[in-house]
């Protein structure tokens, strides 16, 4: 017999006591507890984790299990994996389908946004005259403030203004550089300690996990009430400290928890694993593209990176839900712009094919960095799980976010959120900017009539940005490392988008200081003449920022639509497909994992990849189990064995299920009966079944023989028998078999012979 490795069920005496509170797993780091079912239930809850035959106690009668199913039969352990063939064959016989439209996802997605820019600026100054608004949306309110300062209003004030009366000098500045760090660690205390006393699986990305689950792996409490909740108001609390984490990855977690929530209040989804995980695979893309703005890219996300299975009603269930959900977004215009869109551009100029060089340069950047960070990041968390580092993971949050706030607060690149940072690098310089970055010499001098300004010299202040950028490209790669793992909800989108964006547009401002001063050089000349409008370095800066995102997570396809919806910028699409496969290619060539799927691995989740290739040359036989030199295969004959003997093969020995035969001596397959659904039938028919003893005979035929009057009771369980399990022969090329269990999902696979 051949099992996907990693699912190891409970023995016979373990499913008999009730589940001690201490029993502790631990996962991403954390210690989790598995005892508690409350958040997410089983699938029916007659039957709780806590002790079989619970509540019920009837009245003693004869039972059929062909007829009555019971409680607890064809579910799942917790940390176990489904079968997706038994769940599949549940549902042949239903033909009523059922859409979900997780609309109010959109509406939590717009809430999320607003109350994180609004305590993001909390943290330098508040609004007098509405406390509840941001700085942006508290200087449109105001009618005193000028065009050349419009980012400072009256109505705005620091906190230096509020405690000392004035916003000059260097004891205003200690003053907003203290009230800035407490603001943070207050910030990253409440996250940290909220996630710790009531959600522990609301820490991290979630979408590893989320992967994982849709894979057919059961993990209770991870998509529950309880860390849809906490992991809501903590992702605001992790964003507005300022840490170097992005609220996109945990977005994708909390739209499949308001996914898995709704499955329970229909008995199609509730009680049928495989098509809970179609849901699932909808609410994954719903996350996308209210998280960016992008339904499109969010159905591709999920096809392409985090479903393993994806019929195609899936598809376009994916792509109305998504649909709806950004609809509910746009309607709540939480970007203040009127627009889906996070990051909008609108550039002038087109590229020309000479640029393709200084983006692939991009795409090799972003491949090395995303090998790097991999690299990097999980050696971190090696150590935070095998180390007394993981000992302390308030202690851990609280110093990262001091050293962050400490170290971003003097650069205004990294002291602003990196949402805006990489709006900001996104941004085509026009004459009403007033950013650092678009302080150009001699814009004075251009005719105001055009909207496309000209190629010009950068001025002291362009520099000055520069050299700014730079120290913001290092601390985000280095903080980054550390920061993504901890026990606080942190995604990774955004931070790699910044890292991306910060170097392109480096080298788009490089290019285009090259492109003005030597504009005759057989590069340039042709389609850079002077006083033309060449370079964009804001092109440069999107480009790098999916260069490095390809290069962290490996998605291309999904990537490039999320990118041009994202910012709006369509014509730019080959742009982005050379940067995103060079980054690719670079990146797989240093290491073959994604961050999501290194930490799959690191966590020791049961996960077989589909992408990755078997190059082994074995045989079924060379692989199942057991051994020539094993003992024999434990199996179960159809008749003739008494409770006591299936009581002793399922105590001695911790297999997952049994094949049941004709006899020893025959060896042909009958079907196949999980360890799960034996404890739970025998149990129950110890209660409620008159004459069961421990010499009563189990029969799986169809029909039972006559029995003498003084035997005990027998006992039919042919009702929990799989009468068509899979089965392949021991020449079976192992390639093979490893696809089968890849696209059939399956949890076991028989091996026969003759």
């Amino acid at each position: 017999m051949m099992n996907n490795t990693g699912y190891c069920s409970e023995s016979f005496n373990s499913l008999q006591s009730a589940t001690s509170d201490e029993d502790m797993v631990e996962i991403a780091g954390a210690t989790l507890d598995f005892s508690s079912t409350d958040d997410v239930p089983p699938l029916d809850r007659d039957h709780g984790a806590g002790g079989i035959g619970n509540g019920l106690k009837e009245a003693p009668k004869l039972m059929d299990f062909l007829d009555e199913p019971l409680p607890g039969v064809g579910t799942y352990e917790d940390f176990n994996t489904i079968d997706w063939v038994r769940e599949k064959s549940k549902d042949r016989d239903r033909h009523r389908e059922l859409d979900f439209l997780l609309y109010f996802k959109g509406a939590l997605a717009g809430g999320i946004d607003i109350s994180a820019h609004w305590m993001t600026d909390l943290k330098e100054g508040v609004c007098l005259s509405a406390f509840w608004f941001n700085h942006e949306h508290c200087c449109w309110n105001s009618n005193e403030n000028t065009f050349q300062e419009r980012d400072k209003c009256p109505k705005w004030k620091s906190w230096a203004e509020l405690i000392i009366g004035s916003n000059d000098g260097p004891f205003a500045y200690i003053m907003n550089y203290v009230m800035y760090v407490c603001w943070a660690l207050l910030f990253s205390f409440l996250a940290v300690s909220l996630v710790r006393a009531f959600a522990p699986y609301a820490c991290g990305s979630g979408i590893p996990e989320i992967k994982t689950i849709l894979s057919g792996f059961i993990i209770r409490g991870y998509l529950g009430k309880w860390t849809l909740m906490i992991k809501t108001i903590t992702l605001v609390l992790a964003v507005s400290s300022g840490l170097s984490l992005g609220k996109e990855g945990p977005l994708v977690h909390v739209a499949c928890c308001c996914g898995n929530i709704l499955c329970h209040l229909f008995t199609k989804y509730r009680k049928n694993e495989a098509k809970r995980r179609e849901v699932l695979s909808a609410a994954a893309a719903v996350g996308v593209s209210v998280a960016f703005g992008a339904p499109i890219g969010g159905v591709l996300f999920s096809l392409e990176e985090v479903s393993y299975y994806f019929p195609l009603k899936t598809l376009w269930r994916s792509f109305f839900a998504a649909l709806v959900a950004a609809f509910t977004l746009r309607s709540i215009n939480p970007f203040g712009n009127s627009r889906l869109v996070l990051f909008y551009v609108e550039f002038h100029s087109p590229w020309h094919l000479v640029e393709l060089v200084p983006f692939v340069l991009l795409g090799i950047f972003g491949g090395i960095w995303g090998a790097f960070f991999i690299r990097a990041n999980i050696m971190w968390c090696r150590q935070r799980k095998t180390t007394r580092l993981g000992h302390y993971p308030v202690l851990e949050v609280l110093v990262v976010t001091a050293v962050t706030a400490v170290l971003a607060f003097p650069n205004s690149y990294t002291r602003m959120s990196t949402s805006e940072l990489i709006s900001e690098l996104f941004n085509d310089c026009g004459l009403l900017d007033s950013s650092q970055l678009c302080n150009y010499a001699n814009v004075s001098d251009i005719e105001r009539g055009s909207n496309a300004l000209p190629d010009r010299p950068a001025s002291h202040d362009v520099y000055t940005a520069m050299w700014q950028l730079a120290l913001a490209l290092v601390f985000k790669m280095l903080i980054t490392v550390v920061t993504f793992g901890m026990k606080v909800p942190s995604g990774l989108f955004i931070p790699s988008m910044a890292v991306g964006a910060i170097a392109g547009r480096l080298l788009g401002v490089g290019m285009e200081q090259l492109a003005y001063y030597h504009h005759d050089w057989v590069l340039f000349r042709g389609w850079c003449s002077p006083g033309a409008d060449c370079i964009t370095p804001g092109l440069y800066a999107m480009v790098g920022a999916a260069a490095c995102l390809g290069g962290v997570t490996r998605m291309t396809v999904s990537l490039v639509v999320i990118m041009f919806e994202l910012t709006g910028g369509l014509e730019y699409i080959v742009p982005l497909m050379a940067a995103t496969m060079t980054s690719k290619w670079v990146a797989d060539a240093l290491g073959r994992e994604g961050i999501y799927e290194a930490h799959i691995r690191l966590n020791g989740y049961p996960f077989l990849e589909p992408k990755e290739e078997f190059s082994h040359k074995t045989l079924a036989m060379d692989v199942m189990r057991p051994r020539r030199s094993d003992p024999p295969l434990s199996v179960i004959t159809q008749d003739g064995m008494s409770v006591e003997e299936v009581e002793t093969l399922i105590t001695d020995t911790s297999y997952s299920g049994f094949p049941v035969v004709v006899s020893h001596e025959s060896q042909r397959l009958v079907g196949f009966v999980l360890r799960r659904d034996l404890v739970i039938s025998i149990e129950n028919a110890r209660q409620r079944q008159d004459g069961v003893v421990s010499t009563s005979q189990i029969f799986f035929t169809e029909y039972t023989p006559p029995q003498l009057p003084s035997s005990p009771s027998p006992l039919k369980l042919r009702g929990i028998l799989d009468l068509s399990p899979f089965t392949v022969t021991d020449h079976t090329a192992m390639d093979i078999v490893v696809d089968i269990f890849r696209k059939l999902g399956l949890r076991q696979c028989l091996v026969t012979h003759n």
